[in-house]
Order: structure tokens, then C-alpha cells, then sequence
């Protein structure tokens, strides 16, 4: 039966009609979303070795004083990722902007104080902690958004190229960032100057994010079998489908694409078993990765003798976070779609490269060689991330994308909550003890990809 009896009380299926490729205009606003809080966000970190010498603080705790953000963004990621399945991804997606801009506001104003010695170098971390929080609170709204809207609106053999591709955002980010943060350094902001320039192009994202992408709030009348007043015009006893088919409902269910009322989504749990290798190699991978960005600034002005001069650091940390950033694009742009690789083969060649990016990083002795094994690194992490990412997606059903978003986006934070911080204090202890824990780390997620992650064969195959 492909329409309901008006009559009819209950909630009557519907047949799944074709899925239209998202459009241009709003994947290049998804894409926005994404990109500004990643350019503002390697901005920051291009900068920050430098503040916190400035400072006069220990490398350490610059590390720590993102901790409590990340730790917030694992609790809160999940949390805002089932709110958007009942109120909607845009909703959400704002919800993550508005986060990001208070934080960078914040953010700045605090630092400003510290440099210019209006405030103490602890009290500035402690403030700076505190605001750096709203991003991980409210900030972690906006990525499981963005990839259950793509992920419930593209085929499952075109799930990885679509997820990779708002993936890259964040490494088009990381070329922005590092490229303009020295160039946003003036003389009346001095280096917090990209903490209020990216606030600011945050806000033009947010408007544009209002008025051009279409509202998607599954609470409105007529989007469930919970509806407005009783007896008022807009009432119906029927669930209906959007007048726009590109704005399927991204509650779709688990057969032949039927609706699901929101209160009746499963909740997915972490120890699902259909997740879990997936998630373990999130976790391992995100470790390392987050234990290399940790490390990379204070190396560099280590490797390259410009601790009595933090602010000439800003420029070679900038190159080699955009050196980075380029090979992220080249796997995600170039390598994944020419090759078509799926989530499995692109995990684990993707580890793979990052150990030997990272043991060609630490042997680097200048920023040529830095910047050439950060490259290599960044690369097999670009090929990483969309592997898992895809790969978590694709193994539960259509209606769990929101809640699959949520604990991606928080599996992401969790790397960041101590791996930072832990890898600074083992490079301060030794060097060779820092590196040597994140090939390790690469080498485990290679060895559980060999033997745990389902075939891209299968992962891939259409479900009906």
C-alpha cells in the first residue's frame, strides 16, 4: 500500500522513493560548516606553543588545558547527536556554530589578558580551559549533524566518498588555518588575533547557514504521529513525506527506507558488536594522531632552536601544519576516490603510511625534513579518518546515523581528552618514547584492521 488511509490514526509506512544526490549549494554549506571550525581550530594550535612560551608555562600544560574541552565534546558528542535526530541536523549544526564562536571569543580575550599581564599565566590557562569548554560542549553539536545529513541522504557504495569528502573540510581547514593565523596577527591583537578573525567568519557561516539551508525539524507538525493542536488546520493523523525529496527523513528505517517515528529509533550502544572493532580502531588511531598534533609545535621549536624567540615559530609551525594539511587533501580528494577504497583498505594502508610518516618525522633534523615526514604522517591519517568513519557508518542501518554520527564525533574527542598531554610528557621525558608510542599505536589498529574489520566487499553491498 503506498499511501495511508486519512482516516487512519496510526502512522502508515511509506514507500521509500529514490534518493537525489545532495546538491551543489548545500554541500559547499555543509562543507562550510565543518571547514571554519577546522581552520579556526589548527589556527589556534599554530599559535599556541608560542603563547604558552610567551607565557612562561610548561609545554605540558598548554596540552592539558584543552582536556576538559575534549572531555566534554566525548560526553556531549552522542548526547546532541540523538537530539538531532528528533530536532533536526540543522538545528544542531547551529547549535556547534554558535559553540565555536563563544569559545574563539572567549578564548581570545582571555589570552589577550595573560600576554598583556592583566590576569596571571595560571589564571589565563584556567580561563582559557573554561572557554575552550563551550567548544567542547556545544561545539561537538555540529559534525555528527553534518555527517548523518550526508550519510542518510547517500547510497551505501558511495558512503565513503561522500563522508571523505566532508572529511577533507578539515584538511582544507588545516591549509586556512596555519596559512592565515600569521597573518592575522595585528598589532592590536598580537598573536590572539585568529582566535577573533575565525570567530567572525564563524558568524557569517552561521547566517548563512539560516537562510539557505531548508529547515529539517523532525518536532514540526505533520514530520510524525505526534502533531500540532488537536483538530487544528495543520492537524493530520498521517505521517507525510517531505515536500522535497532530496530532505528525506533522516530517520528513514531499518526496512525498504520506511519512516520511524523518533521515539521509536534504537538507542545504539557503544559495545554494539557491529561497532566495536570500528571503534576500537578509532580510538587507537585518534590516539596517535592526537599525540602527534600535541607534540608537533613544541618540536619544531626544539628541532629548529627558536624557543628564545616564540614568536618566530609561528611561520615554520604554519608551514609544516599546511605541508600536512595538503597531503590530507591529496588522499582525500585525490587517493580515495581514484583508488576506491573502501572503509577497510583505506584504515589500514592509511596506519600504515602514518608510521613511517611518523619515524621520517622524527628523525627530521630540519624544517624541510619535518615538513616532508609530517607530509607523509598526515597522509595515512587522511586516508584513516574517512576509512573509519565510513566503516562505522556503514555498519549500522540507515535510522542509527544520527546516533553512529554522535559516537564517531565523540570517539574523535576522546583521542584528545589525555593523548595530548600524554605525548608531550613522554617526548619532555625522551623523544624517541614519544614517537615510538605512536607507530605503536598505528601498527595495533593495522594488526585489528588484518583480522577484525569486515571486508569492504561487504560493507559496501546495497541492503534492501
Amino acid at each position: 500500500m503506498s499511501e495511508a488511509d486519512p482516516n487512519s490514526p496510526l502512522p502508515t509506512p511509506l514507500v521509500h522513493a529514490p534518493r537525489r544526490a545532495i546538491s551543489r549549494g548545500r554541500m559547499v554549506l555543509l562543507f562550510l560548516v565543518m571547514l571554519v571550525t577546522a581552520a579556526g581550530n589548527t589556527a589556534m594550535q599554530s599559535v599556541m606553543p608560542s603563547i604558552g612560551t610567551e607565557l612562561g608555562v610548561a609545554d605540558v600544560w598548554i596540552s592539558l588545558a584543552y582536556t576538559w574541552s575534549a572531555l566534554l565534546w566525548v560526553i556531549c558528542a552522542p548526547i546532541w547527536a540523538r537530539r538531532s535526530d528528533r530536532r533536526g541536523r540543522k538545528s544542531m549544526m547551529a547549535v556547534g556554530l554558535v559553540g565555536f564562536i563563544a569559545s574563539m571569543t572567549l578564548c581570545g580575550l582571555v589570552l589577550w589578558f595573560g600576554l598583556h599581564g592583566l590576569i596571571s599565566a595560571a589564571a589565563t590557562l584556567l580561563f582559557f580551559a573554561a572557554a575552550r569548554s563551550l567548544y567542547g560542549g556545544f561545539g561537538s553539536a555540529a559534525p555528527p549533524a553534518v555527517q548523518a545529513y550526508v550519510a542518510s541522504r547517500t547510497p551505501r557504495s558511495e558512503r565513503t566518498q561522500a563522508l571523505a569528502l566532508i572529511a577533507s573540510s578539515f584538511g582544507l581547514g588545516t591549509v586556512i588555518g596555519p596559512a592565515l593565523a600569521p597573518l592575522l596577527i595585528f598589532p592590536a591583537t598580537g598573536l590572539v588575533g585568529p582566535f577573533f578573525a575565525f570567530a567572525m567568519i564563524a558568524v557569517i557561516v552561521l547566517v548563512a547557514l539560516r537562510f539557505r539551508l531548508p529547515d529539517d525539524d523532525p518536532s514540526f507538525a505533520a514530520r510524525g504521529d505526534v502533531v500540532a493542536a488537536p483538530f487544528s488546520a495543520s492537524s493530520n493523523s498521517r505521517m507525510r513525506r517531505d515536500e522535497d525529496d532530496e530532505e528525506v527523513d533522516p530517520r528513514e528505517g531499518l526496512q525498504g527506507g520506511m519512516s520511524a517515528p523518533a521515539d521509536h529509533i534504537p538507542d545504539l550502544s557503544w559495545r554494539d558488536r557491529r561497532l566495536r572493532p570500528w571503534l576500537v580502531a578509532g580510538l587507537l588511531g585518534g590516539h596517535a594522531q592526537a599525540a602527534m598534533l600535541g607534540i608537533i609545535g613544541f618540536f619544531i621549536l626544539d628541532r629548529l632552536g627558536l624557543r628564545g624567540d616564540p614568536s618566530a615559530g609561528t611561520g615554520p609551525i604554519g608551514i609544516v601544519l599546511m605541508s600536512g594539511a595538503i597531503a590530507t587533501l591529496l588522499a582525500q580528494w585525490g587517493l580515495i576516490p581514484m583508488l576506491k577504497l573502501g572503509p577497510r583498505s583505506s584504515t589500514m594502508w592509511g596506519v600504515a603510511l602514518a608510521a613511517l610518516g611518523t619515524v621520517t618525522f622524527a628523525v627530521a633534523r630540519d624544517l624541510h625534513a619535518i615538513a616532508v615526514g609530517f607530509a607523509i604522517a598526515s597522509l595515512g591519517f587522511g586516508l584513516y579518518r574517512p576509512g573509519f568513519t565510513a566503516g562505522s557508518s556503514l555498519a549500522v542501518t540507515r535510522v542509527e546515523q544520527g546516533q553512529v554520527g554522535g559516537i564517531v564525533a565523540s570517539v574523535n574527542g576522546a583521542a584528545y581528552v589525555v593523548a595530548p598531554a600524554i605525548g608531550v610528557w613522554l617526548y619532555g621525558h625522551h623523544e624517541v618514547i614519544g614517537f615510538a608510542t605512536i607507530v605503536a599505536l598505528c601498527l595495533a589498529v593495522f594488526v585489528l584492521g588484518w583480522k577484525q574489520l569486515t571486508p569492504d566487499e561487504e560493507l559496501t553491498r546495497e541492503r534492501r
